[in-house]
């Protein structure tokens, strides 16, 4: 018998020809915007692990006396300030060893499970370590984390938080995106800046515009603290969230900063009528090379329950900056998902992040919203950036102004209740064009840098700022800078408006600086309807215990949904 086999020259040369040809199968789907994402293996050892890292402890407590002395392994006398306070301030001892003796698997049923009220959840919930609280949601998969988030969501009607900021910081174009922002039916609106002393030019654009749109949003501007505290107290902002809390000491001590002096900041924002939440997100501790070897999910966890002990009201978190960390990992969307569930466990307001671009996919970056759009959280955007995202200033969304009618449509599609809504051409382009009117006539008053009629023109049809004309912005800034040193407040921006003939602007700023007087949008998860009733889980608790109970959307929010301005009539085709 001859040899049939080819000689290993043979198989070389036959090897190389199929090595120099390429499937085209897969020369497209290198091509496609998903491949250009960031992916990594799991590195468990720098934190480079989503969920159930090998290093994260196993849940345990022990009390003394109403002391936590032992908590995840760790005894009372090596606990780091961050095991310290959370021992001390966010874990309720009375319920702590019911809780941790309750088998996790069971507990994750009690969640998914629409027979056990959410008060009891909470009440558990509120006992658990970090650990154990970790070890909970570790046991469930993403469809039993939606279940389990529509119920302990702490308002029951759904919200969501826009992002309105400018390249340019041009106060034209963000005091008419802000009104546009209030006409969709955002609860919150948030800026920030390109330029730190344009910021109160920024806060001004965004409360004149938002009280044009409806009255009753609710607004910020994220700048450094001092600068974000002082527009509060002057009434020209309402809330803010970007006071940061981190998992380990070391990234605390990093930024100058403890648990403690954070929950001092917190009452300073408070005591002063200024609705405060803080923000974390999992993958800083990575971010910042400073994981100790644990999971993101648990590291989150701590920044949870710090959120907590601080008497703080909620938090944004939902991975926010770092969600590119996360996303680069298995099981990453699903992590941020369970921070969020989390934050609800323990009675926490949640804005839930989707607020930062992370994805070149379509696909990808709508398959992260869902988890939060579908059972619906307190601001299911953490900032939807209600401008292109060429303008956001927050470092792109993953929806923006783009993006309006694909968000309701999915609304539509699902009856899913967004926080948005369709709105005409016609009403947009004159609320726009009053709110920017508005401004002029501040600005006039005030003798600030003039906004000139081709402005008013501009910001009334204006995409973005790419549609703006340029401003001298160094006046701008020597202005803003004036407009503190003058001590303007709120309470003066209302008056002139009211004697330029704006009254019902004015009368809208009126009813917010009243409701910081009174403090009732302090309570968990407030916010402000457009006759200026605080709405909250305090007046309007999340009751959901399975279908027919809970949030149900109303037949004329039903009306609103479904009347899509390009929905044709069959009976006229």
């Amino acid at each position: 018998m001859g040899n049939n086999n080819p000689d290993s020259e043979e198989v070389a040369q036959a090897t190389e020809e199929v090595k120099e040809k390429r499937s085209k199968r897969f020369e497209v789907l290198n091509n496609r915007p998903v491949n250009k994402d960031g992916l990594v293996e799991e590195w468990p050892e720098v934190g480079f692990v989503a969920m159930e890292s090998p290093d994260d402890p196993d849940p345990s407590i022990t009390i003394e006396d109403g002391t936590v002395v032992e908590m995840d392994g760790i005894v009372r006398e090596d606990f780091d300030f961050v095991d310290q306070f959370i021992a001390d301030y966010a874990i309720n001892p009375s319920v702590a060893e019911e809780a941790l003796e309750i088998d996790s698997v069971e507990f994750a049923h009690m969640l998914a499970d629409i027979n056990v009220p959410r008060e009891e959840i909470r009440r558990l919930a509120t006992g658990m370590t970090p650990a154990k609280l970790t070890e909970v949601v570790n046991q469930m998969n993403t469809v039993e984390m939606m279940m389990a988030l529509q119920k302990v969501r702490t308002r029951k009607n759904p919200g969501n938080q826009c992002h309105v900021t400018s390249v340019k910081d041009h106060p034209a174009q963000l005091v008419a995106d802000a009104a546009e922002s209030a006409l969709r039916g955002f609860d919150e609106a948030e800026t920030t800046v390109g330029i730190t002393r344009i910021a109160p030019f920024n806060a001004l654009s965004l409360l004149i515009g938002t009280q044009c749109g409806r009255g009753g949003v609710l607004t910020q501007c994220a700048v450094e603290e001092a600068t974000e505290l002082e527009l509060g107290m002057r009434g020209m902002t309402s809330y803010a969230e970007t006071v940061s809390v981190y998992g380990t000491e070391d990234v605390f001590k990093d930024g100058d900063d403890t648990p403690y002096s954070k929950a001092f900041l917190a009452s300073g924002y408070a005591s002063r009528g200024v609705k405060m939440r803080f923000t974390s997100g999992s993958g800083s501790e990575v971010n910042m090379g400073q994981a100790e070897g644990k999971s993101m999910l648990y590291l989150e966890t701590k920044c949870v329950l710090v959120t907590k002990g601080c008497g703080v009201q909620g938090l944004q978190n939902g991975s926010i900056s770092t969600v590119a960390i996360p996303a680069a990992v298995p099981s990453g969307l699903r992590c941020i998902l369970a921070e969020n569930l989390i934050a609800g466990m323990v009675d926490l307001e949640m804005a839930s992040g989707n607020d930062q671009t992370f994805t070149h996919s379509e696909t990808r970056r709508t398959a992260h919203m869902i988890p939060q759009m579908f059972p619906g959280t307190d601001f299911i955007f953490s900032g939807y950036s209600a401008v292109p995202n060429y303008d956001d200033m927050f470092a792109g969304s993953t929806f923006d102004s783009s993006d309006f009618d694909d968000y309701n449509l999915i609304q539509r599609d699902f009856k899913v209740d967004g926080g948005t809504k369709d709105v005409e051409e016609e009403e947009v382009v004159k609320y726009r064009n009053r709110a920017v009117k508005a401004l002029q006539a501040v600005f006039e008053e005030l003798g600030f840098p003039p906004i000139t009629d081709e402005e008013v023109e501009a910001a009334t049809y204006a995409d973005g700022s790419d549609d703006m004309p340029d401003r001298n912005q160094a006046k701008d800034i020597e202005a803003a800078q004036e407009l503190m040193e003058r001590e303007i407040t709120g309470a003066d921006i209302a008056k002139i408006l009211a004697d330029r003939g704006f009254e019902d602007i004015a009368e809208n700023i009126t009813g917010i600086l009243r409701s910081r007087v009174s403090g009732d949008y302090l309570h968990t998860s407030a916010i402000l309807d457009e006759e200026f009733n605080v709405v909250s889980a305090v007046n309007n608790p999340n009751d959901y215990e399975g279908p027919g109970t809970g949030y149900r959307i109303s037949d004329d929010r039903w009306e609103e949904i479904k009347n899509y301005r390009h929905a044709i009539d069959p009976k006229d085709v």
